[in-house]
């Protein structure tokens, strides 16, 4: 290894190296929560604002959407329904495909429809994790599967994701022109890929993959819990940058478009493990994330979980934007 190979490798380390681990990340200011009736069983799992009001999608629901009527202090969903047709082959292997069936079989949701995310014009866009597929759902209620690349899975499985059983895709986010299309591949290991559009098809330009990474990381020390894997469980859009969701440290974090590499985070710790909030589990429940110029809005997938307060439905929590804003360098 030659003395110049040392010294570029150390500059791209320097230029990678995540914000937070010599800055400690900002807590953010809870501004409001909100219990949310009318959705089975708690399983909030993807939530974008889609035209005039958020919109959430659920891991046990295969053919609905949810419109939050946000009007109460606690919010309603109200379910609309689409006909699904059958999912495409995507180059999944069988064991995987026979487990994802055999388990949407025994708990409901086939689909395992685990992120939400919306354009412009208000098109609806869900990922499943038991397909790797992505599903749009147009305003007046029409569903299609998105003709995403044939390499997406093989790209994705030769940098070691998409690997395990339920360790598939976990959050989307598209652009509000619908060019371009994002994926976040949830552990063992996480990243992030994207796609860009062309007509009616998507394509891997310049390959799909933007981030790859393993390893662990430890949960907030009032947790009391081992290391765990390194985990990605929400992605939004806004501002040019990607936002991702990062639930074992329990965090909100800012990444760059063409290489996924994180710029900065900020912590909700102090909201998600206030004594009354907590549920008996090791792992962090956010699930969704929606951010826009005031906010970051984290949707928690309870999983018929009762928290300490005795809390059984999913919640939103109302975050305040960061002082300068999420584009803010410090």
């Amino acid at each position: 290894m030659t003395a110049g190979w040392l010294a570029r490798l150390a500059l791209l380390t320097a230029l990678t190296a995540p914000v937070w681990a010599a800055e400690p990340p900002v807590e953010l200011e809870l501004v409001s929560e909100h219990p949310v009736d009318g959705m089975d069983a708690g399983h909030l799992s993807g939530m974008a604002w889609c035209g005039d009001a958020f919109w959430a999608v659920s891991d046990r629901d295969d053919t609905g959407l949810y419109r939050l009527d946000a009007s109460e202090p606690v919010w309603r969903a109200e379910a609309e329904r689409f006909e699904l047709l059958p999912p495409p082959e995507t180059g999944l292997s069988w064991g995987t495909r026979m487990r994802s069936l055999a388990t949407g079989l025994a708990r409901g949701g086939k689909m395992d429809f685990e992120g939400l995310s919306c354009d412009g014009l208000g098109n609806r866009y869900l990922v499943s994790e038991a397909y790797a597929a992505v599903l749009r759902v147009n305003p007046a209620g029409t569903a299609e599967w998105l003709n995403l690349p044939d390499s997406l899975v093989r790209q994705a499985r030769a940098s070691g994701m998409l690997l395990r059983f339920n360790a598939m895709f976990e959050g989307i986010a598209v652009d509000p022109e619908a060019n371009r299309l994002w994926l976040a591949a949830e552990h063992s290991r996480r990243g992030l890929l994207v796609m860009h559009r062309n007509q009616s098809s998507w394509q891997c330009t310049g390959g799909c993959v933007l981030l790859a990474e393993g390893g662990h990381e430890a949960p907030p020390a009032i947790m009391d819990e081992g290391e765990q894997p390194l985990r990605f469980s929400g992605l939004a859009f806004h501002g040019g940058k990607l936002f991702t969701l990062e639930p074992v440290p329990h965090q909100i974090c800012r990444r760059r478009l063409d290489t996924g590499a994180v710029e900065r985070c900020w912590s909700y710790a102090d909201t998600a493990l206030a004594e009354d909030r907590r549920y008996d589990t090791p792992f962090g429940n956010a699930e969704a994330l929606w951010i826009d110029e005031q906010s970051a809005w984290i949707g928690i997938d309870n999983n018929q979980a009762t928290r300490a307060d005795g809390e059984k439905r999913p919640v939103v929590w109302r975050l305040a934007a960061p002082k300068g804003g999420w584009g803010a360098k410090r």
